[in-house]
């Protein structure tokens, strides 16, 4: 089963926005996922964001690239950004985001 954690240990339910960019030589790509009142911000979380872990059964992708939107000083929002330097990592991630899509009913649009 594909997951995504912010503190090792948590799964977050919150599924979020995706945004995929790739470069025109397909070497390089971007991803960044956006997501709306997750639960590791709420009320009753006490849980530090640590980075964002995509974790399946070929192990785990990690980026520490995690920021936080706050509206009114009260948390909303988080967005992760994963780079992919090169067409492996970019293929590993897009087997984790197949299964992550097909365990949590993602589909894709193509802008």
């Amino acid at each position: 089963m594909a997951k995504i954690q912010f503190s090792r240990g948590i799964d977050e339910e919150v599924v979020p926005d995706v945004r995929l960019t790739r470069s025109r030589s397909g070497d390089q790509g971007t991803a960044t996922f956006i997501f709306t009142n997750p639960t590791i911000l709420g009320q009753s979380s006490t849980e530090e964001v640590t980075g964002m872990y995509m974790i399946d059964e070929e192990g785990e992708i990690i980026t520490r690239e995690v920021k936080g939107k706050f509206v009114n000083g009260k948390p909303e929002a988080l967005e992760a950004l994963v780079l992919m330097k090169t067409p492996e990592e970019w293929e590993r991630f897009m087997r984790f985001m197949e299964r992550y899509a097909k365990d949590n009913g993602l589909g894709l649009s193509k802008s």
